[in-house]
Order: C-alpha cells, then sequence, then structure tokens
C-alpha cells in the first residue's frame, strides 16, 4: 500500500530552490522510497553499500563528473566528511536541486557536520506515517497502537507487527545508533535505559535517577539521552518558563515518539490490553503531542507548563515569547475541566483553549475551552491558528 507521504510536496518545491536538500528522520520511516519519488532520473549512492563506498575514494572528483545529474546519497552520516565536500562541489555549480541527501542522525550530534553547508542546504524530518496521511483501510486506532512506521504499521497482523517492531529496537540497541554516531555503546545500558523511559513516558527527566539506577554516572545518561533524540526516537519537551509570575518546574518531560515502539517496550501485546494498562494515558498524551509536532509550522514551538503547586498544560503552543494555546489532553470523550487548568489560564492568558480527546464531538465549555478530538484539531484547528 502506498502512502502519500505530506512532506513530498514541500521537499519538491525546496529541490527547486536550494542546492541540496536532506531528509532526515530514524532508520525504517521511509526516506529512500520518497527521496526515489521527487525524481525519475537520479544517481543512487548508499553508504552502508561497500561498493558504492568504494565509489567514493576520491569522492570529489566522481561527485564531480555527475555535476549534471541529482544524486542521492543515502545515510550520508556514515561519512560526515562528504558534507565539507558537498560546499566546494555546490559552490562551483550552485544550481538547484543537484544533492538529495538522506540520514538517519540528527546533524547536531554528527562532527562537523550541522554547519558546513550553511546556506547550502535545507533540512528536512521525516517522522513516522502522521494521523491525517492514514488511507481510508487504516483505522485511527490501529495507528495509535502500532504507530506510524511502514512496515509495523502495514502488516498484516498485530503479530508480524510486533515482530518488526522488536527486531528494530534490537537493530537499534545492538548496531545502529553506535553504527550512525561512530562511538561506542553498551547494548544492555542502552536496552535498559530506553526500557525505563518508556515505563516513564510522559514524565520529568531525572537524569540522577536513572543513572542510580542504571548504575552509571548522570553524564553517560545525559549521553545516551541525547543519542536516542538524535536518532529520531525520543522527544523532551521543555518546559515554558518565559515571564512566568510563579515558581515553575524547569526539567523536561520525555518521551518515546512513537507509540508503536512504546507500547513493545512496554510488552503491550494488543490494543485491548493497553485499555486498563497503567501507561495508557501517557501513551496518548505522547501520540497527540507528537502528530501536532508533525503539523505544526517553524513558528510553532511547543513547550509544557507546570507549577511548583502541580497546576498544568499538558501542551502549550508558543510563537516567539508569546503562548498562542493551551491544550489539554484527556483520554476520556466526556472531560471535566481541571482546576489546575484554569488556574494556567489565568496565569498565561493564551489566545485558544482546547481539551483534545480521541472521539469526542467538538462543542465550547462554559469557561470558553474548546472540546474537540485530535482529528478535527489536527485538520480544521491546528492550520487556522499557527
Amino acid at each position: 500500500m502506498l502512502i502519500t507521504r505530506t512532506l513530498a510536496t514541500q521537499l519538491r518545491s525546496r529541490l527547486k530552490k536550494s542546492p541540496a536538500i536532506a531528509i532526515l528522520g530514524p532508520r525504517q520511516v521511509g526516506k529512500t522510497t520518497l527521496g526515489k519519488q521527487l525524481e525519475s532520473h537520479y544517481i543512487y549512492l548508499d553508504m552502508e553499500n561497500p561498493r558504492d563506498l568504494a565509489k567514493l575514494q576520491d569522492a570529489y572528483t566522481f561527485l564531480e563528473n555527475l555535476q549534471d545529474q541529482i544524486v542521492i546519497i543515502d545515510e550520508v552520516q556514515l561519512l560526515p566528511e562528504l558534507f565539507s565536500l558537498l560546499r566546494p562541489l555546490i559552490d562551483a555549480k550552485r544550481t538547484p536541486g543537484r544533492f538529495i541527501l538522506l540520514g538517519s542522525a540528527s546533524p547536531e550530534l554528527v562532527k562537523g557536520v550541522s554547519e558546513t553547508l550553511a546556506g547550502r542546504i535545507s533540512y528536512n524530518e521525516l517522522c513516522p506515517i502522521g494521523l491525517t496521511e492514514l488511507p481510508k483501510e487504516i483505522a485511527d486506532d490501529q495507528h495509535w497502537f502500532r504507530g506510524g512506521f511502514p512496515e509495523a504499521l502495514l502488516s498484516e497482523t498485530d503479530t508480524l507487527s510486533k515482530e518488526w517492531t522488536d527486531d528494530f529496537i534490537v537493530s537499534y540497541v545492538e548496531r545502529d545508533l553506535a553504527k550512525m554516531f561512530g562511538i561506542e555503546l553498551a547494548p544492555i545500558l542502552l536496552k535498559n535505559f530506553w526500557s525505563m523511559l518508556a515505563h516513564l513516558n510522559g514524565n520529568l527527566f531525572n537524569g540522577e535517577s536513572f543513572a542510580r539506577s542504571l548504575g552509571v554516572s548522570a553524564p553517560t545518561v545525559n549521553r545516551y539521552l541525547d543519542f536516542l533524540e538524535g536518532g529520531y526516537l525520543i522527544r523532551r519537551l521543555p518546559p515554558w518558563f518565559v515571564n512566568a509570575k510563579k515558581r515553575l518546574i524547569k526539567s523536561p518531560k520525555t518521551y518515546i515518539r512513537d507509540t508503536g515502539i512504546l507500547h513493545r517496550l512496554l510488552n503491550i501485546p494488543n490494543y485491548n490490553d493497553l485499555f486498563g494498562h497503567p501507561a495508557i494515558g501517557a501513551s496518548w498524551e505522547g501520540y497527540v503531542i507528537e502528530q501536532i509536532y508533525q503539523l505544526k509550522t517553524k513558528q510553532t514551538e511547543l513547550f509544557f507548563y507546570r507549577t511548583q503547586t502541580g497546576a498544568e498544560y499538558d501542551l502549550l503552543l508558543v510563537q516567539g515569547i508569546t503562548p498562542i494555546a493551551c491544550i489539554e489532553i484527556k483520554l476520556s470523550n466526556a472531560p471535566t475541566v481541571s482546576k489546575g487548568f484554569i488556574n494556567c489560564t489565568q496565569d498565561l492568558e493564551p489566545k485558544y483553549k482546547y481539551i483534545i480527546t480521541p472521539k469526542s464531538e467538538t462543542y465550547h465549555t462554559s469557561n470558553n475551552i474548546v472540546v474537540t478530538n485530535l482529528r478535527h484539531f489536527l485538520l480544521n484547528i491546528l492550520p487556522e491558528i499557527q
């Protein structure tokens, strides 16, 4: 089943303007498929293929001879020195769409990459398949449970989906993250840390607490968190405390970005067993945040807001230093408005206030808060308020 990715339109536009574009995201998310769909004629090089790697022994000369063709370079973070070579090649012939770079690691964590092509490259993140990209054949509930990785989402059975996700997790733990960043990682430590993050999904991150539990130093824990985040597997949601009048929490929250991976790390076998599991509320919260992240504009940033007394917004949409919308995420389709939510509204006075549920109808409460379901919010509300 071919799923049209929303990012494709943006990428085609940027290919017409920028000499190079980068498509970044976790492994197995569909970057190669999307990159090849952008153009009908191209030269494809995979940095995990020894034959392609051998072609780049003299990379400058090889790529210079391809100056009139589009070159797709996959897993480009495995050869970071390429970025410094691309700069003079681009400057010698600055035509749009020469290079499509595909990468599974955040440029900020690959030494020498993030600034080398400044002004010459457009960075774009390809997330797992989003709720608004689903074809009619796939139910929203299936997407929440299995997550958005194509192989897991489109598997014929839950068993096949679980098997793929389990293999994906093992691959990342035993090989992929260490290879992507060119560093040594302890697989058992990484697996235990990832599992702990899953059990504490949506909680405040306390590096010292993790360090004590894992028997390592806090800097080691923070380093592993950086790599999981740099591999697009973990999200750190920062707290909002600009111009605040009260004492606020200043530690970030952490989320497993893909709920399919979250549910496998928690060993939840099927959608029905998700209900009644203590992690279901945090799972839904992280799912909503991730879907909003995929559709937000670059001008909109995401935060949470919590006072020392416990009053909280699950999600705050901010532009510049101005909160524009506060969101409470509820699993119940008949939610009540909490006192803490009202208190936070008085603190920040955002223009818009929402409670997002799985399937409720859209209506206004007496406090002028809009209650709505996630799909309606993504398709009809979010585009209007950004």
